[in-house]
């Protein structure tokens, strides 16, 4: 998979590595501010068993 996206890139290899910068960077965004907080309420982190005595 990251052999195609390099070889798709346009540029030379200091564009291809800064355009792959990019899009790491896009999609650690994406991830943080769209995908996580629409799955936080579904995972099960905050269901504890233990009882406050």
């Amino acid at each position: 998979m990251y052999g195609w996206i390099w070889r798709h890139l346009p540029g030379n290899a200091w564009a291809r590595a800064l355009l792959s910068l990019a899009l790491v960077v896009a999609v650690v965004y994406v991830l943080f501010n769209y995908v996580f907080p629409w799955a936080e309420p579904l995972l099960p982190f905050n269901d504890v068993t233990v009882d406050n005595q």
